[in-house]
């Protein structure tokens, strides 16, 4: 109902602003009385199927990832496409303003209300409903890893309730308490017993091809959803292709490629919207350079050297938040707090932060200056968290997949804790990010960090 609000509201929208109430006629060279009263119910229609045929609404996509966004976008944008092909084909002069502005606003409207939507369902889930009881079935550690992976995502709609294991040792439930409820072949029983509602199967040698076949008939006849979890984690649907060869279906992994035309799109877009945010925000930058000399001895902006893209060093920028000679004073802070051995190290309470310093951190506006590492090219918009010498000297051959693309200002540490993430959980979601890097991806970690940042979410 909602998406339908909003194209009508896109389409008619369009046609109020640019003929009225009053009825137009289009130009054709065939003569058959069409107005734009009939296109405008024509796209309402097809926009309406589109977003139905490429599964906009399906359970599988809705409430979490990028695919829901993905599909709304490529629908909307084919549909335009073909109505274009089909009036320049039978020569209709359709007023090229009607489509300019149906189709932003229709997009946009789009995308607003299904990730309205997505927060009322998180807000739901987390009071327990709307949610899939899931039970998994295979062998203890990669069960244990697919159980820690689902309840470290957010919005994942499956609330994991149990799990069937080869020995169906009841007495050792998994990290974080999910019970074991017995053996693999005890699987009806504990459906009943948990009120499941979802099977995830992890993977396990002893249970055959042919076990497989005849769990997924007795599932079918409960209506219980088969989930099977091939253990690619960090993997993101669009590098996963799947190809059924004689009923086996087989799963291709595309390896992460960063070059030509990605590397390019991912540029230009860091260009133009460095550009404009230094444009729009440059009276707040002069205020914050006025506030900063005046209120403390030292140079407005504070150099430090951080790591980019292939290891290659560069100074990064940020407005100076600490008092003059900072940096000296460091080492013996960290040895005072016993935190020195520590990667990511943090300063708690730190005594050399400035009054103006610690609003401009708690608002974020003490790393703006990095716009000017963006349009330089040392950085990104979004990309991995930049980090220090001595914290890539930490990496191991893994960690050091993420100096494969840029640093960014933002990015997914930005957006899900920030200085509260440990060592691990950062250098996780800098790896996730690179291997699986996407446009549309980009375009939301910016949205959420303007919440985040709103928030002061793990700012220091």
């Amino acid at each position: 109902m909602t998406d339908l609000l909003v194209v009508v509201l896109a389409v008619y929208g369009s046609q109020l602003l640019w003929f009225g109430l009053r009825p137009v006629a289009l130009e054709q060279k065939f003569q058959i009385g069409i107005g734009y009263n009939s296109v405008s119910i024509a796209i309402t229609l097809l926009w309406m199927f589109v977003l139905s045929a490429y599964a906009t609404r399906d359970l599988k996509v809705i409430g979490s990832g990028t695919l829901e966004y993905r599909r709304v976008v490529d629908s909307t944008i084919r549909l335009f496409g073909i109505f274009a092909i089909v009036a320049f084909l039978l020569r209709i002069d359709l007023a090229r303003g009607y489509f300019l502005t149906a189709l932003p606003i229709g997009v946009f409207l789009l995308l607003w209300t299904r990730w309205a939507w997505r927060q009322w369902l998180r807000r739901e889930q987390a009071r327990g409903l709307h949610v899939s009881r899931a039970i998994v079935v295979g062998e203890r550690v990669k069960s244990e890893n697919v159980t820690a992976t689902i309840r470290r995502a957010q919005g994942s709609g499956i609330n994991v309730v149990g799990a069937l294991t080869r020995d169906g040792s009841v007495d050792k439930p998994f990290f974080g308490g999910v019970p074991v409820l017995g053996k693999y072949a005890d699987i009806l029983v504990a459906l009943e017993e948990v009120q499941a509602d979802t099977v995830v199967l992890t993977g396990a040698d002893e249970i055959s091809h042919l076990d497989m076949r005849k769990l997924g008939w007795d599932l079918e006849g409960k209506e219980v959803t088969l989930i099977v979890a091939p253990g690619l984690t960090g993997v993101a649907g669009p590098r996963i292709h799947a190809r059924p060869v004689s009923g086996l279906p087989l799963i291709y992994v595309e390896y992460p490629a960063f070059t030509g035309v990605k590397r390019l799109s991912k540029r230009a877009f860091d260009l133009v919207g460095a550009g404009l945010i230094i444009l729009i925000s440059s009276p707040v930058l002069i205020a914050v350079g006025i506030a900063i000399k005046t209120s403390s001895p030292g140079s407005i902006l504070y150099r430090q050297e951080r790591i980019g893209l292939q290891g290659t060093p560069f100074g990064m920028l940020k407005f100076r938040s600490m008092i003059k000679d900072a940096d000296d004073q460091l080492e013996s802070l960290l040895d005072a707090q016993g935190r020195s051995a520590e990667p990511l190290f943090k300063v708690m309470n730190d005594p050399r932060i400035t009054r103006v310093g610690g609003f401009l951190r708690r608002s974020s506006l003490d790393e703006f200056p990095q716009l000017f590492n963006v349009l330089l090219g040392h950085m990104s918009l979004v990309g991995p968290r930049p980090q220090r010498q001595a914290e890539v000297a930490l990496y191991d051959d893994a960690a050091h997949r993420r100096l494969m693309m840029k640093p960014g200002m933002s990015g997914l540490w930005q957006v899900s804790g920030r200085s509260n993430l440990s060592w691990d959980d950062a250098i996780r979601l800098d790896l996730y990010y690179v291997e699986n890097w996407s446009m549309t991806g980009d375009i939301i970690i910016l949205w959420r960090t303007i919440r985040a940042v709103a928030m002061s979410d793990g700012a220091v």
